[in-house]
């Protein structure tokens, strides 16, 4: 029997060829002209690379088709992309609009919990549009804390999110206020109907996965390269980001996004004040480097929430960003690094204030 292009590709060798032929390419987004050209960042860049390869291939290969989809975590410690919140826990699973969907779940003690259903994806459109989206807010769950939720083209009874033609996953997003204290939700989702058990491996999955995984490294390398390059103009200040292009690359369109560059020398501080805090689900901020990545939350102070801040008498709150501890509240550690991105997310607001930054010396705010 003739092989198919997909088995001829494996059989001798073009698809592996191809795939390291793109990663090739990715890594020139890495040296490309405006980036970091130091070490240091161009270390973390080439280790960005590294993790968002591992995540594409776990995506793409190793996670259960559509089929049988399975929650797995994503954007975690280890895999961090575009700003990635150091409040969340994020889930994912591979979605097909020709199947139906259930979630099970347990509703747990984590203050946030939303469910949304995503399009396309990095490596294909640019980005994740959205299509559905529901909270637990809006959501029936019984008294012992137990509920189930439908994914469906068709509308259903309850609770129910929505998919179309495009849909190709759904991401789930615990925000805690304090992970030390809080028990996350615990899920599940199956397709309704399934019987038997997932499809062995075949050529043709392998093939398709390369190039998958491959054009997913581009496409979130790029894209948040380019994010990061276009802050530049707002140095060390935080303004409003584009909302709806936050919501099309998979933001959650319960946050309102405040996106900037800092850069500060290592006897310079950077000061946020928000001095009007709207009613709100909460609010947190992080700092971020060059490539969007989350600093070292697991090690360091490097975000504050709504309920860890500590607030003046006038009920606004005062940030200090700096390279070591100037003994004041709400210190954020640059942890070692001298530039990068930083985010404010106002979620679940009913108004969106702007925030004031200014530069000081360290010798200033230690006093």
């Amino acid at each position: 029997m003739a092989l198919s292009d997909a088995e001829q590709s494996i059989v001798d060798g073009s698809a592996w060829n191809e795939f390291c032929d793109q990663l090739k390419k990715a890594g020139e987004i890495i040296t490309r002209d405006g980036t970091p050209t130091d070490p240091f960042n161009r270390a973390e860049g080439f280790r960005y690379l590294t993790r968002i390869l591992r995540n594409a291939l776990e995506t793409t290969l190793e996670a259960p088709p559509p089929s049988f989809p399975k929650l797995r975590s994503v954007n975690d410690s280890g895999t961090k992309i575009g700003a990635d919140n150091p409040d969340n826990y994020y889930q994912g699973a591979s979605l097909k609009p020709d199947y139906d969907y259930k979630i099970k779940g347990y509703r747990g003690t984590v203050d946030y919990l939303g469910f949304g259903s995503q399009k396309g994806g990095y490596g294909s459109s640019g980005g994740l549009e959205p299509c559905g989206y529901i909270d637990a807010r809006d959501m029936e769950i019984d008294e012992d804390g137990y509920f189930e939720l439908v994914i469906s083209k068709r509308e259903h009874p309850g609770n129910w999110l929505k998919m179309e033609d495009g849909v190709s996953m759904v991401i789930v997003r615990q925000t805690f206020k304090d992970r030390k204290t809080e028990n996350r939700a615990e899920l599940t989702i199956e397709r309704i109907g399934a019987e038997g058990a997932p499809p062995p491996l075949t050529a043709e999955r392998v093939a398709r996965a390369l190039q998958q995984a491959a054009m997913n490294v581009q496409g979130i390398v790029g894209v948040f390269t380019d994010w990061s390059d276009s802050m530049a103009h707002s140095m060390n200040e935080l303004p409003q980001f584009n909302q709806q292009e936050c919501i099309d690359l998979g933001g959650d369109p319960n946050i309102h996004y405040f996106h900037s560059q800092w850069s500060l020398a290592d006897d310079e501080v950077l000061i946020i004040e928000a001095d009007d805090i709207p009613e709100c689900q909460t609010w947190n901020f992080q700092l971020d480097n060059y490539w969007m990545e989350s600093l070292d939350y697991e090690n360091h102070t490097i975000h504050v929430n709504a309920f860890t801040a500590k607030y003046r008498e006038d009920g606004g709150v005062t940030l200090v960003v700096s390279h070591k501890d100037p003994g004041v509240p709400n210190w954020i550690d640059t942890c070692s690094h001298n530039m990068g991105t930083m985010c404010w997310r106002w979620i679940g607001a009913d108004r969106h204030p702007d925030l004031k930054t200014r530069v000081a010396k360290f010798s200033e705010v230690a006093k």
